[in-house]
């Protein structure tokens, strides 16, 4: 029987880390899936060792919530954000 399963969503890890400015940031993104079909995508950040912060919006199609995402993502490299 044929796997079945949808491919994994995206999902991205960065940090930002400046000594001088005694800087130690993390960021997180993803795509997760909802029970009423549409797709959340899943903002959290913070500084390093803490729980940080999260922010869930809900989009009604998967290209909606990807053409989010990739914005975000070109953000924090804007930013100076690396992959972690």
């Amino acid at each position: 029987m044929p796997n079945t399963s949808p491919p994994p969503l995206p999902s991205y890890r960065f940090r930002r880390i400046d000594a001088v400015r005694n800087m130690a940031r993390f960021y997180m993104l993803s795509l997760e899936p909802t029970l009423f079909g549409e797709v959340a995508v899943l903002r959290h950040w913070g500084r390093i060792g803490t729980h940080g912060r999260q922010v869930l919006n809900l989009y009604p199609s998967l290209a909606e919530a990807e053409t989010v995402l990739a914005r975000q993502v070109a953000l924090r490299r804007r930013r100076g954000y690396v992959e972690a």
